[in-house]
């Protein structure tokens, strides 16, 4: 790479603010992604080492570059953002049967939670947190939905690998009946 490798790709992180495809960036550079990550790999210890004002934050096969969250309450004071609008009780429970259950449809969403849920899934759809992956094969072809690289940002998830295990079922969800219940 000519000049400096890790500030080639400093700058594009900067400017891009999103997640950006480690292809990409390779292409953008005009080096293979195996030395692109090799950089990668080497920034991150860096910031880490001494405690940067950002992270580079890995979601699936993108990179970004983020606010160390040591450093996240200096940001507010100075900024005060507006808060960004929480997720409706609705919407988080639509929003995990999603994630947990993907590819899914809204009528197998709808069998879980046991309510409508077109309001919840059309809200997470413009939110940018979940997105049509494709069409079950079926009668109707109804639309399947997955999580996008949104929900992986917003929520601090590298990949879906990294969503903690669901609770087991306890004794009634398992259909074993209850004790006061038995003769």
């Amino acid at each position: 790479m000519e000049g400096n490798e890790k500030g080639r790709i400093e700058a594009i992180l900067f400017v891009s603010g999103d997640a950006v495809e480690i292809r990409d960036l390779a292409r953008a550079l005009g080096e293979d992604e195996k030395k692109v990550r090799k950089t990668l790999n080497d920034l991150e210890s860096e910031y880490d080492f001494n405690q940067r004002g950002f992270v580079i934050k890995r979601f699936g096969t993108k990179v970004q570059l983020a606010t160390r969250p040591l450093y996240a309450e200096d940001v507010v004071r100075l900024l005060q953002p507006v808060q960004k609008q929480s997720l409706s009780q609705a919407a988080m429970e639509t929003l995990a049967v999603v994630a947990y259950k993907q590819p899914v449809t809204r009528a197998e969403v709808e069998q879980i939670r046991g309510v409508k849920c077109d309001y919840s899934l059309q809200s997470l759809t413009l939110k940018g947190l979940i997105q049509e992956v494709g069409r079950k094969e079926t009668i109707g072809r109804p639309v399947l939905f997955g999580t996008t690289d949104e929900f992986l940002s917003r929520f601090g998830i590298e990949s879906l690998e990294n969503l903690p295990p669901l609770p087991e079922p306890e004794a009634e969800e398992s259909g074993e009946p209850h004790e006061e219940l038995i003769p």
